[in-house]
């Protein structure tokens, strides 16, 4: 090739504009430049210098940028390369490309600790791993990233007992509402509240009451027997909710302060095994849900209706005397009497929102194989929680799970396991 033919190919490849995709930090990256594309055939030799400062290299082979970024900003990386007809003793060429680095989305985030010495403090992050019964009970809430980068506290709250004598556990989560001043101790007071109220009004009593019930029930599975047990469920969960609401009130003109500034969620399990399998009992008020995973995660059962859609999106709180009131009350409770069952979770909507989506989705079992198969380590973040052996290690691998990222998804995570 004539010196003026190369000066002329050489100055054509200058002035070509080459675009190859932007990548981010501390994600997988590949580009690969389409020689045939960019009409580039004659290129007989290319490389890449430079790259491994960022976490990049240049694969000669495959003509491919690969690697994990580890620095943003606007690169000018340069292309060098020989064509068709130079000897091998002459300069390399050089074309400059850019290739912009952004930052990762979780960098931008502070994460500021709440002040201890505010009202209502709490822990930032919390776990916890029981035994109950013949089951285990793993549980993690943390604070949510758009609270963390102000130093704001954290909404969501669990609780949960075992009582040893009889064999029954009780299982509560609530979700502050991040509009009232005080929801985190609402959320805190609601679960402890339930907590406390079953420990000391569910009484031996009651409790033979129900066995009776429930044997009669497995026995002949009638109608009428069903019907008192729906009213049973109805009248013991429904006196603790209604209990755990007037309390609330009452701590609030303690305090001096309206009871809508403790606004809260809440949904609670009673769960017990029988020799006829295991009884689940559940109230809900809010948009948390309680999903029973049937054994094999062969089935599921929602356990509690979410106030989402029928009221236009908006959610109830147990701080709301108007759903005591509503016609729609019994509509909160569930009983299930089931031989056996993989997971029931609880969870609050910092889990539902980002891994669900919408509400249809708490109803297909696709949608919680695909949260298990999430939590069993098929994530970004090859975090796995180890549910088929659970232990206090399990407790720590859920929260570190829960640091997923969900673009716009950065609330409180507040997620109990029983497996």
């Amino acid at each position: 090739m004539d010196t003026w033919q190369f000066k002329n190919r050489l100055a054509d490849i200058q002035q070509q504009q080459v675009v190859i995709p932007n990548a981010t930090v501390g994600k997988a990256y590949t580009a690969r430049f389409d020689f045939a594309q960019l009409k580039w055939e004659d290129f007989t030799w290319s490389g890449i210098n430079g790259l491994e400062d960022i976490g990049l290299a240049y694969d000669t082979a495959t003509a491919e940028i690969k690697g994990t970024p580890v620095k943003s900003g606007d690169f000018k990386i340069r292309l060098q390369y020989r064509l068709q007809g130079q000897a091998e003793e002459t300069p390399l060429n050089e074309k400059l490309v850019s290739l912009v680095i952004n930052p990762n989305p979780r960098s931008l985030w502070k994460d500021l600790p709440s002040d201890r010495e505010g009202a209502f403090w709490k822990e930032d992050n919390v776990t916890a791993f029981a035994p109950l019964g013949d089951k285990h009970l793993v549980a993690a809430s943390k604070r949510g990233r758009s609270h963390a980068n102000t130093g704001a506290y954290r909404d969501d709250d669990f609780a949960f007992t075992h009582l040893a004598d009889s064999g029954w556990s009780i299982l509560a989560v609530a979700d502050g509402a991040g509009s009232a001043i005080a929801s985190r101790e609402g959320s805190r007071l609601a679960c402890n509240y339930i907590i406390d109220y079953f420990e000391k009004e569910f009484s031996p009593a009651l409790q033979a009451d129900f066995d009776a019930l429930l044997a009669e029930y497995a026995t002949t599975g009638s109608d009428a027997t069903q019907k008192k047990l729906t009213r049973f469920v109805y009248d013991i969960l429904g006196a603790a909710a209604f209990t755990t609401h007037k309390k609330l009130d009452e701590f609030a003109g303690g305090q001096g302060m309206s009871l809508k500034d403790f606004h809260s969620t809440l949904i609670f399990v009673l769960l017990k095994k029988y020799v006829h399998g295991y009884v689940i009992m559940s109230f809900g008020v809010g948009d948390c849900p309680i999903g029973l995973v049937h054994t094999g995660a062969s089935d599921i059962t929602l356990m509690n209706r979410l106030d989402v859609g029928e009221f236009g999106g908006g959610t109830r709180f147990i701080t709301m005397p108007e759903i005591f009131k509503s016609d729609t009350f019994a509509t909160r409770f569930g009983f299930k009497l089931v031989p056996g069952f993989s997971y029931l979770m609880l969870m609050t909507d910092g889990i539902y929102d980002p891994k669900f989506e919408v509400e249809a989705n708490l109803d297909r079992l696709s949608a919680w194989q695909s949260l298990l198969a999430d939590l069993g380590g098929q994530n970004d973040d090859r975090i796995q929680v180890t549910l088929d052996a659970p232990s206090e290690d399990t407790a720590r691998q859920l929260a570190a799970w829960m640091d997923f990222w969900s673009p716009g998804n950065h609330d409180d995570r507040t997620l109990m396991i029983i497996c």
